[in-house]
């Protein structure tokens, strides 16, 4: 099967679904690492050394608030399937106890809470057609997070639409999922421990 790859989303989402849909993409080798998102299969390279720091850190942040819970934080690489024409492999994944019937093999349906860490390649994408993706699929909260510019938005699903969450001073605390916090601080401090 010959198979298009886009490493650059289009400026303007596209007014039609691509022609791919999940059977395509769960035909492809494992190699290399690409998503399909609304019919069209995009590559990214590898993320660098800042982008793995800053997703441990959240990861370990969110695995511990899962296991005092019950809830589940998972890391990239793996398949979020959202729609029969999108399947997505987040940074990090948060699945709160009470939505646990998602995870199977693979994730299937609505994560609570996706993570993205911007990198040069992937910006564009995560901040155009996966947050469009994830606010129609339901995903209830979405962080986008700029570890050069010491930034994380922080996105709440309201009918579909993400709208701005603020922090409370240096701490944010989920008004969605209320187990969640991050002391944003501390949060860099570590970052910058890691970094030196």
């Amino acid at each position: 099967m010959a198979v298009a790859f886009l490493t650059e989303p289009p400026l303007v989402p596209p007014a039609e679904l691509g022609p791919y849909r999940r059977h395509d993409y769960m035909a492809l080798p494992a190699e290399p690492r690409c998503e399909l998102i609304f019919g069209t299969f995009y590559i990214s390279p590898s993320p660098l050394v800042l982008h793995q720091i800053v997703v441990l850190l959240l990861h370990t942040l969110l695995d511990r608030i899962g296991d005092s819970t019950g809830g589940l934080a998972l890391a990239a690489p793996l398949d979020v399937t959202l729609a029969d024409h999108s399947v997505v492999q987040p940074d990090v994944i948060y699945v709160s106890a009470a939505s646990r019937a998602i995870v199977q093999d693979r994730i299937e349906g609505a994560p609570d809470l996706l993570v993205e860490v911007l990198s040069p390649g992937t910006a564009r994408r995560d901040r155009g057609e996966k947050l469009l993706l994830y606010a129609e699929a339901g995903v209830r909260e979405y962080w986008i997070v700029d570890p050069r510019e010491r930034q994380i938005e922080f996105l709440v699903n309201e009918g579909g639409r993400f709208v701005v969450a603020l922090s409370a001073g240096t701490e944010y605390r989920s008004e969605v999922l209320p187990e969640i916090r991050l002391d944003l601080a501390a949060f860099w401090r570590e970052m910058d421990r890691k970094l030196s």
